[in-house]
């Protein structure tokens, strides 16, 4: 991978009923997502996170999972 090739990852988040939009406003003030939205079905919101490495991404998913509403998630590295 070249310095200039960021990683793309997917994560998508089950969330408290009602909390959707909440968790969806704080997803998009994260720089490194590059689009959230609300989708329906077994989960709530998909997140498209690029970083520069699988630590940057590491740590993104871990303050996903500590916004308040998130139940739970799981996260799909795009290749």
């Amino acid at each position: 991978m070249s310095s200039e090739e960021k990683i793309v990852a997917y994560v998508i988040i089950v969330v408290e009923v009602g909390k959707e939009y909440d968790v969806l406003g704080k997803l998009r003030s994260f720089e490194n997502v590059t689009e959230a939205r609300v989708v329906y079905g077994e989960y709530d919101l998909v997140a498209r996170v690029e970083v520069e490495s699988i630590k940057k991404l590491e740590k993104i998913i871990m303050e996903i999972r500590r916004i308040p509403g998130v139940l739970r998630s799981a996260t799909l590295i795009s290749a």
